[in-house]
């Protein structure tokens, strides 16, 4: 047990994911905070995410169980590529089947908010949560941090995390001299239809090459219908300039993304369908952050997007949000809600977590794709003549080692935070 001093209370601008996490295990090891978000009310916003191993350990160990991420996505049971004549390049088992102790589950990503913000309020009540509260600025003096907001009297604390994803004020004051969002070149179009999943009924695909490709997951169950919520990303390289500035979820139609894949259809999977039955359709540019020196100024540190927006190639944005507040926990545990704890933070994943940022700008684990690309020009018969399986497999744990979600080391790897471990004030 660490001490937190007599007025230690943590100002967490943001209530995403990354938030919504940290908050989560605040109240776990008994440190104060207000959470300070910026919409009026929340709502559950896009698509389907991936919670990788080392995430979900951290959800089972703050109570959020596997009965509780059942109803909001499925358990993942393979990751396959294929090439775009539909042929496999590589395929492996996910989760339990892999031999993690902890199971990978794709999920809608706005249940699985809503599954957080529902646990926060029963555990902590509404007063922890301040709704129309944009941080657009802080100021350190004198053993306190005040967070300025849109509207409304300032807020003061101890500390000041900001989670406050990639357009982050936080992060703006903090590094006033950040290049702007880097864009990636690219367009994705995120969907969602009700169809017959494939494979084993529940695999995570990547279809197609380096300038054009499919990313097609369930995440629901298999209904009576024999169908279940199929989520689908299409993204293609683009030249537009003017793409870069697009808005996250922005709505899209259909006959912006069918021209691009009108002939993608197999034996096996029906492209165009499940594009032209599709449920919902947002429109996102493939952008991200340059990584930074340090995520600390002082009593400020940044979590989640707002330190580290990556391309969502290597499906783990949402689970290294979940790494970073239980990190920056921990650090609290051993430091107290101090200076020292978010330096000690810093430390820990500031520069694995910048790597990460530019592995996955060469399109992380899907590089096996560009590779394919570049040497047949994505046809063959023989993958193993293109590239053989031992530089495949080395390719994948390359990523799953740098990600933090290699089986051997995260199964042997003690809990972020031990149980029933508190800190004192």
């Amino acid at each position: 047990m660490t001490n937190t001093g007599p007025e230690a209370h943590v100002l967490i601008a943001g209530g995403g994911i990354g938030g919504m996490s940290l908050a989560l295990t605040l109240h776990q090891i008994g440190v104060p905070f207000t959470v300070l978000e910026s919409v009026r009310a929340l709502r559950p916003l896009g698509v389907g995410i991936n919670l990788q191993p080392n995430a979900v350990r951290e959800l089972y160990d703050l109570g959020i169980d596997a009965r509780d991420l059942e109803g909001v996505g499925v358990q993942a049971r393979e990751w396959a590529l294929v090439g775009r004549n539909g042929a496999e390049i590589h395929a492996e088992p996910r989760g339990l089947e892999a031999g993690y102790d902890w199971p990978q589950y794709a999920v809608h990503r706005g249940a699985f908010h809503m599954l957080l913000y529902r646990r926060l309020m029963e555990r902590c009540g509404p007063d922890v949560l301040k709704l129309n509260a944009r941080v657009t600025g802080y100021r350190q003096e004198g053993g306190t941090v005040t967070a300025y907001l849109d509207e409304g009297e300032p807020v003061s604390g101890t500390i000041l995390i900001g989670a406050d994803g990639i357009h982050s004020r936080v992060r703006a004051q903090m590094h006033p001299d950040q290049p702007p969002i880097h864009w990636g070149g690219a367009l994705m179009w995120r969907g969602c239809t009700r169809a017959e999943p494939v494979r084993t009924g529940s695999s995570f695909i990547g279809l197609g090459g380096a300038k054009q490709r499919m990313v097609i997951y369930p995440i629901s169950p298999v209904g009576k219908d024999g169908k279940a919520d199929i989520n689908w990303i299409a993204e293609v390289t683009h030249d537009d300039p003017d793409a870069r500035d697009g808005g996250w979820f922005r709505d899209a139609e259909v006959k912006d993304v069918m021209p691009h894949f009108a002939h993608w259809t197999y034996d096996w999977l029906d492209v165009p369908a499940l594009i032209r039955e599709t449920q919902v359709l947002y429109e996102n540019p493939m952008i991200d952050r340059d990584p930074v020196s340090t995520w600390q100024e002082g009593a400020v540190a940044l979590l989640g997007d707002a330190a580290h927006a990556m391309y969502p190639t290597g499906s783990n944005g949402a689970s290294q949000a979940i790494i970073d507040a239980r990190t920056l926990g921990a650090q609290m545990l051993t430091h107290g809600v101090t200076t020292d704890a978010l330096t000690a933070y810093d430390e820990t994943l500031c520069g694995p977590v910048s790597e990460l940022i530019l592995r996955n700008r060469s399109s992380g684990p899907f590089g096996l794709l560009d590779i394919v690309e570049e040497r047949c020009h994505g046809i063959f018969r023989n993958i193993d003549s293109v590239i053989p399986r031992a530089e495949r497999e080395e390719f994948i744990a390359g990523y799953k080692a740098a990600a933090g979600f290699a089986v051997k080391e995260l199964n042997a790897s003690p809990p972020i935070i031990a149980p029933g471990a508190r800190v004192t004030g």
